[in-house]
């Protein structure tokens, strides 16, 4: 039996999340098919950014918001688009005012063309952030010493990028990745990168606590399938990662045990 949000409870901050999959709201073909997508996969959480930059007037107006808050989903504000910490530590508090939660999830931008996280000012933003009573969920690559930075100043979970936003490449670094699992004991959810259901069920299979998607799903051809189809990978993965995967071996391992001689040269006579 699969586990159930019941016997496998996902908890961050403090919160049950009734699913370990959370996903983005941008670049969507129309408000209707996020809509779709969102009713299909049943996330945990939705992002929005208040520096969103929508393809029309319907995904940054007033109906954008009516939209979200008609998902009866909890929302995760993000400071996406912000290269400086108090241009993030501003957003961060619009967002709580606009949305009503302590949730935010930190990005804070070093480089447009890769949009990796600036490391080197990541760490006290969190700290601010977290000292003004925000649940901070910091979007950041898999260095084992940033992620363990962060958990230092209090965050209580990471998120670690697969790859750079947007490409859909799957885990380029697996050996940090299962290190950083290793290492450290709070959730974790890969945010950032995976492109097909079986990148997420791989992470989720090494022992990561959750995932944020939102290309992958947005510029499907089918979003609504495909948003179903991280779903279930996401459920598989985790029932995996439960269910306790045998240890390889170097050799060809017989599935039956074979004893004596084959039944058909017994002598029954």
């Amino acid at each position: 039996m699969s586990p159930t949000p019941d016997t496998d409870p996902f908890v961050l901050y403090g919160q049950t999340l009734q699913s370990r999959l959370l996903l983005g709201t941008a670049r969507y073909p129309s408000p209707a098919v996020l809509q779709a997508a969102v009713a299909r996969s049943k996330p945990g959480m939705v992002t929005a950014s208040l520096r969103r930059q929508g393809s029309n007037a319907a995904e940054t107006g007033s109906s954008f918001w009516e939209l979200l808050r008609s998902l009866n989903v909890p929302v995760l504000p993000n400071t996406a688009g912000c290269h400086s910490a108090q241009e993030a530590i501003t957003t961060a508090q619009m967002a709580r005012e606009v949305f009503d939660t302590p949730w935010i999830k930190l990005e804070l931008i070093g480089d447009d063309y890769t949009l990796q996280p600036d490391t080197l000012n990541l760490v006290s933003t969190a700290e601010h952030l977290i000292r003004e009573g925000f649940w901070v969920l910091p979007y950041c690559t898999e260095d084992l010493v940033l992620c363990q930075r962060l958990v230092d100043v209090g965050c209580q979970a990471v998120m670690p990028w697969a790859a750079p936003i947007g490409t859909g490449r799957g885990p380029i670094n697996p050996y940090a990745l299962q290190m950083l699992r290793e290492r450290l004991s709070v959730p974790m959810l890969v945010d950032a990168g995976l492109g097909l259901p079986s990148h997420a069920c791989q992470v989720m299979e090494w022992g990561f606590d959750g995932v944020l998607l939102n290309t992958a799903v947005a510029l499907a051809t089918d979003p609504v399938a495909m948003a179903g189809a991280f779903a279930d990978a996401v459920s598989a993965g985790r029932a995996a990662r439960t269910a306790g995967a045998m240890t390889p071996q170097d050799s060809a391992q017989p599935s039956t045990p074979v004893l004596g001689t084959p039944f058909w040269h017994h002598n029954n006579g």
